[in-house]
């Protein structure tokens, strides 16, 4: 089934696109947030999406192990809304960040590219585009915008569509 990735800057609307992607479908949606919340301003921005959401639509919160999760709810005739890649990567490389002791980011890259050809759902991944600006400082800061580059190129090699959204405008990039 197809593969959507759906990538923007902070607050451009990719989120929305997706949920409205799905939302016209009409088939069932399981929603994968992949968000941690450590503070109570990022729980704001996490309820701000809740609500946006439809009360039907399945939600999993997962951090961890995407490509798993992904093949318990990817079923035939369903979409699936995972948002969004950039916390998934961010959670699994940051060393202060609370994840399982024994993660390995590139194993846990590699699977999920191994199985979005796989998949039967309708998948949408929302990912940000982290790589139009300066070069941060902090190793770690580089390190994750490297990695998020290099994971979006990976996922937009594999997916079947590729949007780019600013301002809330999609523009197509692939498909």
């Amino acid at each position: 089934m197809p593969t959507h990735l759906i990538l923007g800057g902070a607050r451009s609307g990719k989120s929305a696109f997706a949920e409205q992607l799905a939302s016209a479908s009409g088939l069932p949606v399981t929603y994968i947030a992949t968000a941690q919340v450590y503070d109570a301003e990022f729980g704001s921005r996490v309820e701000h999406h809740k609500i946006r959401r439809p009360a039907h639509w399945k939600t999993i919160e997962q951090s961890f192990n995407l490509a798993e999760v992904l093949q318990a709810h990817a079923k035939a005739n369903t979409y699936v809304i995972v948002d969004c890649l950039t916390l998934w990567l961010a959670q699994c490389i940051c060393p202060d960040c609370d994840r399982p002791e024994t993660l390995d980011w590139q194993q846990e890259r590699n699977q999920l590219l191994e199985v979005l050809p796989k998949l039967e759902s309708n998948v949408l991944l929302v990912s940000n585009e982290v790589g139009m600006g300066i070069v941060p400082l902090g190793e770690i800061n580089r390190q994750f915008q490297d990695e998020q580059g290099r994971l979006n190129q990976a996922v937009a090699e594999r997916a079947n569509k590729v949007s780019f959204i600013a301002a809330g405008l999609p523009l197509t990039l692939k498909g």
